[in-house]
């Protein structure tokens, strides 16, 4: 199966912030450094709002005339503040590209991405 160019991105607090706020997400995990880490994170990060976003970017980057009809998704590991997050993806068959978005602690999101064939 054809494998899509990979895409690095560094995951910075302002990021994960100005995402969660864009998405009218005001969960202090996602702003709040003290708040998250008394939740038991290391620092803020992403919300499935603003992964889903990404993980559409990165299908779309790659093939810009897909036309994304949907996108099913499961969270893994957590993306923080400092994490570098890998997109890589596969045309798992026509009209669908399986994704997954790692980091150094494994993979934050896996899933399949649909668009119109």
């Amino acid at each position: 199966m054809p494998a899509l160019d990979p895409w690095e991105l560094a995951v910075t607090p302002t990021l994960i912030i100005s995402a969660a706020l864009a998405t009218r997400d005001f969960q202090d995990v996602h702003h709040d450094r003290d708040a998250a880490v008394r939740r038991g994170g290391k620092d803020i990060f992403l919300n499935i709002l603003t992964t889903t976003g990404l993980v559409q970017r990165y299908v779309t980057d790659r093939l810009p005339d897909a036309d994304v009809r949907g996108i099913s998704i499961r969270l893994g590991t957590p993306c923080f503040a400092g994490d570098t997050l890998t997109f890589t993806g596969t045309l798992t068959e026509p009209g669908r590209i399986a994704v997954t978005g790692r980091t150094a602690a494994g993979a934050h999101v896996t899933g399949t991405v649909t668009v119109a064939s």
